[in-house]
């Protein structure tokens, strides 16, 4: 006995489906979208343990079955050298303590770049590099970038900029299993953060775009633009 469905049936029944399905993806982005926004929130006071940067380089050293080493001591920021501050501050984001959490004018200068075809830059702010090293990784699409943008203007209304600048420099990665200036300083130069020099400084912070593949005794190029940076932004 052969039965048939009456495609009239089909029609509603995929539509339901359909709807259930966005209600509860809506449902789940919320619920996501409100979990990151309370860690924020507790990240004022609390040092995060790990951040989603941290957790992908453990998985990839077990997919990839590498040996992976995690090197990350918070300290508050007054144990780290003013000038190891300042050179991140000026290589990374110059306007930072001016900006609310977006520089547009990096944004359309890095803009009319993509469409000249001659992209020399990245337009992150510090608070949007914190966002994606908390939250999503080192991993990029659309669907990222517009949920690091909703959490942006959180981040810097519940952290200010001292602690968003405290917490990136203690999370940040600085090389293979390196995260933060306490584990960066004396995996480089045997000394802690807070007796790290100006020329060392200016080397470390050059590093950063690309921490996997760069070393600071390399960046002598860099490293003077950056140094550059800092005396014409008073430092």
């Amino acid at each position: 006995m052969t039965v048939v469905l009456n495609t009239q049936t089909k029609a509603p029944l995929r539509t339901g489906f359909l709807r259930l399905f966005i209600r509860w993806l809506a449902i789940s982005v919320v619920l996501l979208w409100s979990l990151a926004v309370l860690i924020l929130v507790a990240a004022r006071w609390i040092d995060p343990p790990t951040t989603a940067v941290h957790i992908q380089r453990r998985v990839q050293a077990w997919i990839h079955h590498t040996p992976y080493r995690d090197r990350y001591k918070f300290i508050p920021l007054s144990q780290i050298s003013p000038d190891l501050q300042h050179a991140v501050v000026a290589a990374e984001d110059a306007n930072f303590y001016h900006h609310h959490g977006f520089d547009w004018h990096q944004i359309e200068i890095a803009a009319q770049e993509d469409m000249e075809g001659e992209r020399t830059r990245g337009a992150s702010t510090i608070t949007q590099q914190l966002v994606k090293n908390l939250f999503f990784g080192t991993g990029r699409s659309f669907l990222r970038k517009g949920a690091e943008a909703s959490l942006v203007p959180v981040a810097e209304l519940v952290l200010g900029k001292r602690r968003i600048l405290e917490i990136y420099l203690n999370v940040v990665e600085w090389g293979p299993g390196i995260y933060g200036a306490e584990a960066a300083c004396p995996y480089y130069y045997r000394t802690p953060a807070r007796n790290i020099g100006l020329e060392q400084a200016v080397r470390l912070a050059a590093i950063l775009p690309a921490p996997l593949k760069r070393r600071p005794e390399r960046m002598n190029n860099y490293g003077a633009i950056i140094l550059n940076r800092m005396r014409q932004m008073g430092w």
